[in-house]
């Protein structure tokens, strides 16, 4: 049996256990990939002043986001088509991120609906909302989410329309798969995943299909989220969300100074450094080169996280001490549901804080709360 000790032993497990489409789905990037391969790589240069004869127990990485206690400085982050990495993904995430005290967001575009999520994983888990052209659709979305208990409202600005990523539109990319000849082989390389996804009846986009009029199978789906994603969204609709939600507002996909400075007028409670982990505009630069320039411009201002190429504990050290709050994994999770399920969550979890509260102690520090620019080298780290 395979001994697992960090992610990208979950990486090459699910890669064997997860059909081709929707493993390249996750982990992917646009056109070239060149901005999906920066966000891993530049955390790299970044070098960890090692300190000794310092105490080391006990150690703490309890901190909070947006005002909420958690086990470190971590939350899911949101990513479609979840419950096709494994079946009932969503639940099953959120049942190991609330199990290990650290938030869970779900996609708008998740498999599993925000209610199936409330009544199996429990309620208090993050919402992610994309803003679509039927504004009514958002405004019942956004209610559903308050009605669920959702714990905050995540806005992503950064996918008004679609980027090209080629793997995609090469494995011809649908839930469920399309019955073609390639899909077919490769579906029968992966029986532990065609059984999990024969037992559950989730294998449609949750909070669409049934919910939108005239949007009741795959085919009628498709048709209509081409049309939907909304090119006009701007400012005044994130002031109308945020009446509209009540509640924490955080809005992810702020890669520039001037959008930090416009989502602090806007009176959200967070923002997100994040290029939608190279799923976008391929040729941006990475999340971790783009932090010290938004905490420059808004720090103190605004609750600054971060993510786009977290892959270790070690990453989420070095995000905090240049400024973020918090940080988010979304294909370090994915790797471990699609290799185990719920255990594989738990295991990602695991593997992230061990390597977080042991770099810590290196560095001199037992309490998250106190570690800063510090714990860098002075000329390996970006600056504003």
């Amino acid at each position: 049996m395979t001994v697992i000790t960090c992610i990208e032993d979950l990486r090459r497990l699910a890669q064997r256990r997860v059909p081709r489409m929707f493993y390249d789905y996750a982990d992917s990037g646009a056109w070239t990939e060149s901005t999906y391969r920066a966000n891993e790589q530049d955390f790299q240069p970044i070098r960890l002043r090692q300190r000794v004869a310092v105490p080391m127990e006990p150690r703490s990485t309890r901190t909070t986001m947006v005002g909420q206690p958690m086990a470190m400085p971590v939350a899911l982050a949101p990513t479609g088509l979840t419950g096709m990495q494994h079946a009932d993904g969503e639940i099953l995430a959120a049942r190991a991120a609330r199990a290990f005290g650290v938030p869970f967001t779900l996609s708008t575009m998740s498999i599993c609906s925000i209610e199936d999520v409330a009544e199996h994983a429990g309620r208090g888990f993050w919402f992610q909302l994309y803003v679509m052209r039927d504004r009514d659709f958002v405004a019942r979305l956004i209610d559903r989410a308050k009605a669920a208990g959702c714990g905050a409202l995540v806005l992503t600005l950064d996918l008004q329309i679609l980027g090209q990523r080629h793997k995609d539109l090469k494995n011809g990319l649908s839930a469920p798969p399309k019955p073609t000849l390639a899909n077919l082989i490769n579906l029968a390389t992966k029986p532990r995943w065609c059984w999990n996804m024969l037992r559950t009846p989730r294998r449609q986009f949750g909070n669409i299909v049934g919910h939108v009029k005239g949007v009741d199978d795959m085919s009628s789906l498709s048709a209509w989220t081409q049309q939907q994603f909304d090119p006009t969204l701007n400012w005044r609709d994130v002031e109308w969300i945020k009446n509209r939600w009540g509640g924490k507002l955080i809005l992810k996909g702020i890669m520039d100074p001037i959008d930090a400075r416009l989502a602090v007028q806007s009176g959200a409670d967070a923002i997100v450094v994040s290029n939608h982990g190279g799923r976008q505009l391929d040729g941006a630069e990475s999340a971790i080169r783009a932090l010290p320039r938004i905490v420059d411009a808004v720090g103190g201002q605004i609750e600054i996280h971060m993510d786009s190429g977290i892959r270790s504990g070690q990453d989420v050290l070095k995000a905090r001490a240049l400024g973020a709050r918090g940080t988010y994994i979304g294909r370090a999770f994915l790797y471990g549901l699609g290799a185990l399920g719920e255990a594989g969550v738990t295991k990602a979890l695991q593997i992230i804080h061990r390597e977080l509260e042991l770099t810590m102690a290196f560095t001199g520090h037992t309490d998250i709360e106190t570690v800063d620019r510090s714990v860098l080298v002075e000329g390996t780290y970006p600056t504003a």
